[in-house]
């Protein structure tokens, strides 16, 4: 415990938890994302990628078939200050880096494909090089814990530049006959028009859940929700149970009939059209029946890892982080 505690101190985090919730909306200055290949600037991704695994971490992104290479590997930069697209990439410029390795395609209608890439390396300066290597040690020493996924070495690093840019937090219901479950999701995001992309840890109920009833109500929700999202985590790996046993609203949504959660904002119908396994990680594709949303900005639940928020911090810019 005194070497856990001497670890704490000398980490540089500014923050007591790992992850630092927010209303979306409210979070200024977020950092650029863009395609790196050779060397030059290829894509602006700040919004159009998606976020769908941690062990290893998973990025999809759509595209037109006839509009890109689909190279086997990528690089994907995290800036401070924009970059304009076609021009020549300095390693300088970046925050954080992240390699990455094709490894699924898949094809859409109008000829959109979408490609997922999986993380190899990932280097970043959020924090200096000294307050990394004790985070190091403090994960191989104590984050080998029964029920968590244990990122070692370098993977680790990835996951903290992953979650440097805010990952929304949606809920998701299931159910079927009269029983549900409900539980949260930050790997998730749309993929074209009309689809949509979560991923589940593939030997989770919840996982199991979604595959066999094809159909979920994926609901963003208020951001003052957060410590009720959080403490559905344990949800994943329950069975499903009558709607008395979860937050529900007493609303329903449109076309699945299927109940919403308390404060959510926003939500979407989807039916489970295919689906791969990739490390802990099913990826599942959806396609959307229904949406229904606010027309305007909304407090949406957001997060991201303290490394960011920390370099944040010591840039003087806002988080208004609701600390749980």
């Amino acid at each position: 415990m005194l070497v856990k505690k001497l670890l704490n101190k000398l980490n540089g985090l500014y923050f007591p938890q790992e992850y630092l919730c927010f209303d979306h909306e409210q979070f200024s200055q977020p950092l650029h994302v863009y395609t790196i290949i050779e060397d030059i600037v290829i894509d602006d991704i700040s919004s159009s990628h998606s976020f769908v695994g941690y062990s290893p971490v998973i990025f999809a992104m759509t595209y037109s078939s006839t509009a890109w290479l689909h190279p086997e590997e990528i690089r994907i930069a995290f800036t401070a200050e924009p970059i304009p697209v076609n021009a020549n990439f300095r390693s300088k410029d970046a925050i954080a880096i992240l390699s990455l390795v094709k490894i699924n395609v898949q094809y859409l209608a109008d000829e959109e494909d979408i490609l997922y890439y999986a993380a190899k390396k990932g280097v970043h300066h959020f924090i200096p090089p000294f307050s990394q290597f004790i985070i190091q040690v403090n994960n191989r020493l104590y984050q080998k814990k029964p029920g968590n996924v244990y990122l070692p070495g370098n993977a680790y690093k990835q996951v903290q530049i992953a979650y440097s840019v805010p990952r929304n937090i949606s809920l998701i219901t299931v159910g079927q006959d009269g029983q549900f479950n409900l539980f949260p999701t930050d790997l998730h995001g749309a993929a074209g028009e009309d689809h949509y992309i979560i991923s589940l840890r593939h030997e989770g109920k919840a996982c199991k859940q979604v595959m066999e009833t094809g159909k979920i109500v994926l609901s963003g929700v208020d951001s003052g929700f957060y410590k009720t999202v959080y403490s559905l985590g344990k949800n994943h790996m329950q069975e499903m149970k009558g709607k008395e046993n979860f937050p529900f609203s007493g609303q329903f949504s449109a076309r699945f009939q299927l109940p919403l959660p308390r404060s959510a904002i926003f939500y979407r119908e989807l039916t489970v059209q295919d689906s791969f396994i990739h490390g802990i990680h099913r990826l599942i594709l959806l396609k959307t029946e229904d949406r229904q949303g606010p027309g305007g900005p909304v407090s949406a639940l957001a997060h991201i890892h303290n490394v960011s928020a920390t370099w944040r911090q010591n840039k003087g810019l806002a988080g208004n982080y609701l600390l749980r």
